[in-house]
């Protein structure tokens, strides 16, 4: 650990030296990694780009002076841990680029100095030296930071040599310290130094010339045996020209009375700052302890950190007086296991105290503590439980910082709590705190950490926090997002691993202000209440923390663990009136379209036509082609408008029918059967007649039963062939005059395909004679065929009734 830390900060050393800056290499860094290998000497095929060589934890024992010529760019050699004895620096005169060479923990005796310019750290700590190794040549590298070193003995020559270098850091790793000459640690220019002692060491000598030698002095391995002065004898230390400002003590393992004077001794030093970490202590309280003299410091923070108690005769409560009544700015008594704390009765100067992971319950408050200047309360790992408790300690303080997490704590609804106006930040986190912790906040709340609790809902009824700018709630039981009416300036939001399922549309409309939101690890419900908070990390500025990994849908089934940002809910789908204005839309249009098709293609009529020919269709389908012959009775049907059913009586059918009625000609007036429609009947007469005539003219293409019989005789089914129908020209047509839906008669028109009714009458007998070869039929069979028919049919209906048989007589 002392070796990763040892390269950390000398990388920060070298980054940050002034004019290091052109000997950076802009190629590739490349590490090998050597240690632990059992090694036994430097092996002999390092790649020559080598820049950083550990070969530590080995059994090297010595270092040969070609071991190192192959990589001229080394800059970071480790060595530490090995059986090295002895050392001759000029092994490596070649690499001109080395910064960083650690030697710790060898057994090195001695060392032949050779001046490596560039060195910045270099560490010989741990070592069996004498005295101290250094010499001239040690005096010369004005470039070193880091400097670690060990020996038997210290003396004020061997310090001398170097007084002049100005170093970042001393670190002193004595294996055994036989002598000590007084005045020696002061005579080195260090901002920081770290001593770690061997056992059975006076700790008291190094302690007062360590305070005059460098602003931060870090001491480790203080143990009860070493010989400690008494309380007459540190009073009477000299501590003249002192430097520390920073004292840290490590791995502690003293009696309370040694404790006690090493406070006293240190409070009216230079010292502002100090702490003791891994501190053991105990045994019987001899010292008075309201000797203790408070006057005369510049003392600002006592750090008491990781304090384990053996079996010892005094009350703790003299313990906790002794250090509140140091009123100074700063105590720190942590993971202590302390079950109480005690105050005086006056006022005190503490801004900054911090109880944290210890015993502490809510006996703390039940006490009047009077500390007008507190700002910052941390008490995170205890075992307090009422939430209102410390509110109402808190009143009585300015207090702007206060971290009560990791403890019980719980507020019921009927408990008053009293906050001072100048809280700012709180950490709730790690509690049982239900919903009810909403009516128990400061107003004046910037920052509120309520992770890992029970809540479930925000209450509606909630005080306004007005000033609350950052909240965390995540691992809690929250099924939806809180709104943001009572937060209106919350801008940092933590939900994650929550029950969200869908996140209602209030927090989208209320959460104006909030920039940055962690929601992640959600069972989110990926259906249309989701839209809208999908759409926030694409159409917002909010920055959605772990987007998009942390954010995959639940529900349903078919898309657990699809990301949301591959969820795409159609607009139409989610949005109820969306949907039903393009309904209507889409029906109106739809409407429109079919009244227009009826207006201007006259699309009933056309249905009327098609569902005309189905039936007809389906009737010729169940009839065989003899039946349809045999149903046939006359040779044409004529269509004609009745404005010119005087031609068709004066003209065309006297000159058809001849006296011998050989041609049978089927008028509409006829043979009209009142038991049928007009369409039935219009398709029983095309149905019973080889040929259709029809009498073209402007009245038949403005009349719609003409329409009607044209368009059902050309598409008739009952005939094989396609020269059923002949068209009779009466008077000319202009094409304009005829209806979109005449397309087919526009058509034959066209092509001419009609007889025209000529207007010189010595023509009219070619006219008869072409229509009579157009009809065309065998008039005998069709003849003999009727008459057949007919005489069945009387047969038939000699049987009826009297209408029937006049009916016959007519026909």
């Amino acid at each position: 650990m002392r070796l990763i830390r040892n390269i950390y900060i000398f990388c920060s050393i070298f980054m940050t030296v002034e004019g290091d800056a052109p000997e950076l290499p802009e190629e590739r860094e490349l590490m090998t990694n050597c240690s632990n290998m059992s090694l036994r000497k430097v092996p002999a095929d390092l790649t020559p780009a080598t820049t950083t060589l550990d070969l530590s934890y080995n059994l090297l024992f010595q270092l040969q002076s070609s071991d190192f010529h192959s990589v001229s760019k080394l800059r970071v050699l480790i060595l530490c841990h090995n059986r090295i004895q002895q050392l001759d620096l000029k092994t490596f005169e070649f690499n001109k680029e080395l910064r960083y060479l650690d030697l710790s923990n060898n057994r090195l005796k001695s060392v032949t100095w050779y001046l490596l310019a560039g060195l910045r750290y270099l560490d010989l700590s741990f070592n069996d030296f004498d005295t101290m190794p250094i010499c001239e040549e040690a005096g010369n590298m004005s470039h070193l930071e880091i400097l670690g070193l060990s020996g038997a003995k210290i003396q004020k020559s061997d310090f001398q040599k170097i007084a002049h270098l100005h170093l970042n850091t001393v670190f002193l790793g004595f294996r055994t310290l036989s002598h000590y000459e007084e005045g020696s640690l002061p005579i080195l220019n260090t901002t920081k130094l770290h001593i770690v002692l061997p056992m059975d060491t006076n700790f008291w000598v190094l302690l007062r010339d360590g305070i005059k030698t460098s602003k931060i002095l870090e001491m480790t391995n203080i143990d009860g045996k070493s010989q400690f002065v008494s309380y007459e004898m540190q009073r009477n230390l000299s501590l003249e020209n002192a430097k520390t400002s920073v004292l840290l003590l490590n791995k502690v393992d003293l009696l309370w009375d040694d404790l006690f004077l090493i406070l006293q001794f240190v409070w009216h030093t230079s010292v502002e700052h100090f702490q003791i970490r891994n501190v053991t202590f105990g045994g019987k309280a001899y010292l008075d302890h309201n000797s203790f003299d408070y006057s005369n410091t510049v003392m600002r923070t006592i750090k008491l950190e990781h304090v384990h108690f053996r079996v010892f005769y005094i009350q703790q409560d003299k313990i906790y007086l002794l250090l509140t009544k140091m009123d100074i700015e700063n105590l720190t008594i942590s993971n202590a296991q302390m079950p109480h704390m005690l105050f005086p009765n006056y006022p005190t100067k503490f801004q900054y105290l911090n109880f944290a992971n210890n015993i502490l319950t809510d006996e703390l408050f039940k006490r009047t503590i009077q500390l007008p200047h507190l700002k910052t309360l941390v008490l995170n790992g205890n075992k307090l439980e009422t939430l209102s408790l410390v509110s109402c300690f808190a009143n009585n303080t300015p207090l702007e910082h206060l971290d009560l997490s990791q403890n019980l704590l719980q507020h019921k609804n009927d408990e008053n709590c009293s906050w001072p106006e100048t809280v700012v930040n709180m950490n709730l986190s790690y509690n049982k705190l239900s919903d009810s912790v909403f009516r128990c906040l400061p107003k004046s709340i910037q920052i509120l950490d309520l992770n890992n609790n029970q809540i479930q809902t925000v209450p509606k009824e909630t005080i306004h926090l007005m000033a609350l700018r950052e909240l965390n709630i995540a691992f809690n039981f929250l099924t939806d997002l809180p709104g943001c009416s009572h937060f209106s300036r919350l801008s940092i939001l933590n939900i994650e691993m929550n029950f969200i399922l869908s996140p209602s549309l209030d927090f989208v409309q209320s959460c104006q202000e909030v920039k940055t939101l962690n929601a992640g690890r959600n069972p989110f419900r990926c259906t249309c209440e989701l839209k809208n908070f999908i759409q926030l990390e694409t159409y917002s500025e909010v920055m959605m923390v772990g987007w998009s990994d942390s954010y995959t849908c639940e529900y349903p089934l078919n898309l657990r663990g699809t990301p949301l940002k591959d969820v795409h809910l159609h607009e139409l789908s989610c949005n109820t009136a969306l949907l039903i204005v393009t309904i209507v839309v889409i029906m109106l249009v739809l409407g429109l379209a079919v009244a227009f098709c009826c207006l201007h293609f006259d699309l009933p009529w056309y249905l009327r036509m098609l569902g005309q020919c189905t039936q007809t269709w389906h009737r010729v389908r169940k009839t065989t082609q003899e039946q349809l012959k045999r149903n046939v009775r006359f040779h044409a049907f004529i269509s004609y408008s009745e404005h010119d059913s005087l031609w068709v009586k004066n003209e065309l059918i006297p000159n058809l029918e001849k006296e011998d009625g050989s041609i049978l000609i089927c008028l509409y007036e006829s043979y009209f059967d009142p038991g049928k429609s007009i369409s039935e009947n219009i398709v029983s007469f095309i149905e019973k007649s080889y040929k259709s005539i029809f009498v073209l003219s402007p009245n038949f293409v403005q009349n719609e039963w003409c329409h009607y019989e044209f368009y059902f005789a050309h598409h008739n089914l009952f005939h094989e062939n396609s020269d059923h129908i002949i068209l009779i020209l009466l008077e000319p047509i202009p094409f304009y005059c005829i209806p979109t839906r005449y397309h087919k008669l526009k058509a034959l028109l066209e092509k001419k395909a009609y007889l025209e009714w000529p207007k010189d009458r010595r023509k009219c007998g070619l006219f008869w004679a072409n229509l009579r070869a157009a009809i065309n039929v065998n008039v005998s069979a069709t003849r003999e065929m009727y008459e057949l028919q007919t005489f069945t049919e009387l047969n038939e209906e000699s049987r009826g009734s009297t209408i029937s048989l006049m009916r016959t007589d007519c026909l």
